[in-house]
């Protein structure tokens, strides 16, 4: 039976709050983790992400698909529930080796940074730094570097790049980091077809070679279809569906988690979704002459 690197048992989590806002739940005598809280933006989430795996985590804006990979990181408070990575309570590890343990690619990141982009992948090896002979270090680096088709961007700052450049960089850093699981926001949701296939291929590839575990937030479901072991189908907060993605995506989800009408076909054995709105205010915007017109929503490249 292949090890959990992580798992999710039950985990609630509310909205940040701004600091000097008051706690109403004190007022009404609501308690944290309760499904009464309309606060919550996790509300009994559970799941397991296996060594060699690779994860999708779907569903519409506002679902809670960023809070809760905060949440695997342990950068966001629970109400209730528990997270842990190997075995372990994820709180309970120091920084430095939870980093060496789990690489993060944020959703957005600056683009101010004048090091270069060999400077910036080279940053995923400070967890490690020490532990390897500096040759073993540079080849990481240069390996990183290669699996994300990065070289001929080597030298130049990190800040000048595009937006899909610098998401590439930031995923050649996280598999510099090597480790034991890959927790991704959206990563390929500022790169173009050639580079998002590239840039999945190189996280599968980790999980069949390496065993390396991948939780991946993305909003392309074809992608999501074709390099994802699992989905985890999320609404409202919660646990809507979780499978393969012949489970999961199904035409009563869509209709019950993103409001349309869909159709799912496959082609060579992956899955393409053609969709449909389903009331009448979006018809009328479809059929107006000065909507855009009507595109795939998620087709396979």
């Amino acid at each position: 039976m292949t090890a959990n690197v992580l798992s999710l048992e039950g985990v609630c989590a509310r909205y940040a709050r701004a600091k000097g806002t008051k706690d109403s739940r004190k007022e009404d005598g609501r308690s944290a983790g309760s499904a009464a809280d309309p606060e919550l933006v996790l509300a009994g989430v559970s799941f397991q992400v296996s060594a060699g795996e690779v994860v999708g985590l779907i569903g519409p804006n506002g679902a809670g698909k960023s809070t809760l990979l905060r949440c695997v990181l342990g950068l966001h408070p629970l109400q209730a529930g528990r997270v842990r990575v190997l075995e372990q309570d994820v709180n309970a590890f120091e920084r430095r080796a939870l980093a060496r343990t789990i690489a993060y690619v944020p959703q957005h990141s600056g683009s101010s940074m004048s090091q270069s982009v060999i400077d910036m992948v080279a940053l995923g090896r400070a967890p490690h730094r020490g532990l390897h002979p500096a040759a073993h270090e540079r080849a990481v680096v240069f390996d990183a570097i290669e699996r994300l088709q990065l070289q001929p961007l080597a030298m130049r700052p990190f800040g000048e790049l595009s937006g899909g450049q610098r998401q590439r960089v930031l995923l050649a850093r996280a598999l510099a980091q090597q480790g034991r699981m890959l927790v991704l926001d959206e990563p390929t949701s500022d790169l173009d077809l050639r580079h998002q296939i590239a840039a999945l291929g190189a996280v599968r590839r980790l999980a069949d070679e390496q065993g390396t575990a991948a939780l991946i937030a993305i909003h392309d479901l074809s992608l999501a279809g074709r390099y994802c072991d699992r989905l985890v189908l999320l609404h409202q907060g919660r646990v809507h569906a979780q499978g393969s993605w012949q489970a999961v995506l199904t035409p009563e989800n869509f209709s019950e988690v993103y409001g349309v009408s869909a159709r799912i076909g496959t082609d060579g054995g992956r899955p393409y979704v053609l969709t449909e709105a389903e009331s009448d205010a979006d018809r009328a915007a479809e059929a107006s002459p000065q909507a855009a017109p009507r595109r795939f929503a998620d087709v396979e490249p």
